[in-house]
């Protein structure tokens, strides 16, 4: 199933740009070295952290797996962005100064066969002196949120309802329910089902090492403790190409 179909996609512009507002001034910090170069965003979304990039005057390659969700980016950016799709393990990833994620994205793939493939594939984008930036969750991701209540979130012109559950350690699940204006004056109902993978972050230093980057796993992005803290259970992956 493809994740961030239409309403969904719709949904989340609208209404969940925030974690990308947090992360943006220590990813930034993170990104200083490597100012103005070539930024490959994995997973942009409708581009809330794009946004912060290109003030921040670094050229984005923005991609996202979601159809929708690059569209909606498209639309959002202008033509003048290099907006691509581009699904994660296996689509080739281009050259660049800089991979950023947000938004725990490769923790949306199937399993942690994947997640390595993905971060090996990140690690050999970058150029010498490259800089990596990304969000993902951890195996504690499950366990701090065992037991979470339902939740319903809504905007002007959307609702949203997310059940969770926690199958197994290793995964977190969402089941969604949207609810959008269908253009007749009524609403029209969707739903999707998002199986988030979890693992030991503590083994991804060591992963990417092989690939020629040397990182840390932080609960904050930037280059001190003094950084907006993530979620609980989701960690920062950061590191530098030699």
């Amino acid at each position: 199933m493809e994740y961030y179909q239409h309403d969904l996609a719709l949904v989340h512009a609208r209404g969940f740009g925030q974690h990308a507002d947090r992360c943006a001034p220590g990813l930034l910090d993170l990104l200083a070295p490597v100012r103005g170069g070539l930024v490959l965003e994995v997973g942009c979304g409708a581009g809330a952290l794009t946004r912060h990039l290109l003030a921040a005057g670094h050229r984005v390659i923005a991609t996202d797996g979601s159809a929708a969700m690059v569209s909606l980016a498209r639309a959002a950016l202008g033509p003048e962005v290099d907006v691509r799709r581009l699904t994660l393990p296996d689509d080739p990833l281009p050259t660049a100064d800089a991979v950023v994620s947000v938004g725990h994205v490769i923790s949306y793939l199937p399993d942690a066969a994947a997640v390595d493939r993905a971060l090996a594939a990140m690690a050999g984008a970058l150029r010498p002196g490259g800089v990596l930036a990304i969000d993902i969750c951890d195996l504690e991701f499950g366990r701090v949120r065992a037991g979470e209540a339902n939740r319903g979130l809504a905007g002007p012109d959307w609702a949203v309802i997310t059940e969770f559950s926690a199958p197994a350690p290793d995964i977190f699940v969402r089941d969604v329910t949207t609810f959008v204006p269908d253009g007749a004056g009524a609403w029209r109902r969707g739903g999707e089902h998002h199986e988030n993978v979890l693992v030991d972050t503590s083994l991804i230093p060591a992963l990417l090492a092989s690939h020629g980057v040397t990182a840390t796993v932080r609960t904050w992005f930037g280059s001190s403790s003094g950084a907006a803290e993530l979620p609980p259970g989701m960690r920062a992956v950061t590191g530098v190409r030699t």
